[in-house]
């Protein structure tokens, strides 16, 4: 029963304010995530350029200037290209598992024209490629999402699992803080054995939760399904593992391929976090390799944003098609 002094209108206003400032919230986060990383690259970049006794761009220019180019060309484009043929593939399985049949070169523009949109945001770039199933092969969107969830689901998974194995084959070589590493992944597993039994239904029996449209990839997915998505994915980190180790040696940081192993898969759950440019990624660089400011800075930032503008362009090849199917 609604109380006598209360006014049905304003309640509803000020819910809806309630709402407006969250998702305000929401969209200022990653904003204000890249701000502090810069503000934080560049005091340490400061302090680093002053001890060489050089001015910031003095120094930042004499690293760059120190790298072959040319070999580091050679090395992220095959990387990019190969990377965008594995990440279309895992789309591709993922779709004709739990939504429509397609097939894989009709997957390429579809995955290609959403990195234009992942330069900000990567979860954009999966609401866009819904948006395009959705309007082109005519599939639910809710059901949509749910195939986009579960790429995510099993891209953490797929991350924390390599990042496990680079501790145990490197841990003395790692941060004291990776320690915590194989507990994160022991507590991961538990969970997906609780997560795995509630969508099969083996357990909360009857819960309408599991029923809803979002979950349909999860309620259809067995354990197989979850393996078969990380053994797709695996030959991208191992071949990032061997680019990235080659790479960074090009800036002057020689460690072995057993090592970038360890760190790689950490730096990567950085690079997934929302927000322009993955600052987060590339701070996460100079934080694991202190006493190297400058060149780890400078590798993490052509790292990561050649990548995200490679495949940002490989996208504009697919782009009059993808406009051709979604608009007529």
């Amino acid at each position: 029963m609604m109380e006598p002094n209360s006014d049905p209108s304003r309640e509803v206003q000020e819910e809806t304010a309630q709402r407006t400032s969250v998702s305000g919230w929401k969209k200022m986060l990653p904003w204000l995530i890249t701000l502090a990383c810069f503000l934080y690259l560049y005091a340490k970049l400061q302090g680093a350029a002053a001890r060489e006794g050089l001015g910031l761009l003095q120094y930042l220019g004499s690293i760059f200037g120190r790298v072959d180019w040319t070999i580091w060309l050679a090395l992220m484009i095959p990387y990019s290209l190969f990377f965008f043929l594995i990440d279309s593939l895992v789309v591709w399985r993922v779709i004709n598992w739990f939504n429509t049949s397609v097939r894989y070169v009709d997957m390429l523009p579809i995955r290609g024209s959403s990195y234009i949109l992942s330069i900000v945001n990567e979860q954009v770039g999966k609401g866009a490629m819904a948006l395009y199933l959705n309007r082109r092969d005519n599939v639910p969107g809710w059901e949509i999402g749910s195939s986009m969830l579960f790429i995510m689901f099993c891209e953490f998974y797929y991350l924390l699992g390599w990042a496990t194995v680079g501790w145990v084959l490197q841990r003395e070589q790692l941060p004291a803080e990776f320690r915590l590493i194989p507990i994160i992944a022991l507590v991961a597993l538990l969970f997906f054995g609780f997560f795995l039994g509630f969508f099969r239904g083996r357990i909360a029996v009857g819960s309408r939760l599991r029923e809803r449209p979002l979950f349909k990839a999860f309620r259809e997915a067995g354990i197989s399904r979850y393996l078969i998505i990380v053994l797709i994915r695996s030959p991208a980190l191992l071949s990032a593992v061997v680019v990235y180790t080659l790479a960074l040696r090009l800036f002057g940081i020689d460690i072995g391929f057993a090592q970038m192993l360890g760190y790689l898969p950490v730096i990567f759950f950085g690079a997934a976090t929302p927000g322009p440019m993955r600052t987060v990624a590339i701070t996460l660089w100079v934080v694991l390799f202190p006493g190297h400011e400058g060149e780890m800075a400078a590798f993490g930032f052509v790292q990561h944003n050649f990548f995200i503008f490679f495949n940002a362009a490989i996208g504009l090849l697919f782009l009059r098609r993808a406009n051709r199917e979604l608009f007529g």
